[in-house]
């Protein structure tokens, strides 16, 4: 099945404790069906000092992944939350957003 949400798209989050924030893609688990987003579900890692490779050590914050089905794709025209269909055309397989019906 191809992907609704892909990466570098503008997603909104429809529930969770960053609940009405946007943020783009940064990657796709499709095996788990999760996905990390720019700015959305910070944890702190205490990361500790790796001197082979320079890394200071210390408590570092990072996004953690989120459930695609918490995630809906950014209608830019409306500003909203939107759902994805598939249209084919020209024998390619093109996501539309559902509201309007333009491609994404």
């Amino acid at each position: 099945m191809a992907a609704k949400i892909r990466r570098d798209d503008e997603v909104i989050v429809l529930a969770g404790k960053d609940k009405g924030k946007r943020g783009k893609v940064l990657s796709v688990v499709t095996e788990s069906g999760r996905v990390f987003v720019e700015g959305i579900n910070l944890i702190k890692k205490h990361q500790k000092p790796v001197p082979q490779l320079n890394q200071a050590g210390g408590i570092v914050e990072k996004e953690a992944s989120i459930d695609v089905s918490n995630v809906a794709i950014c209608n830019s025209e409306t500003g909203k939350a939107d759902r994805v269909g598939f249209k084919i055309e020209d024998g390619k397989k093109l996501r539309i957003f559902k509201s309007t019906g333009k491609t994404i």
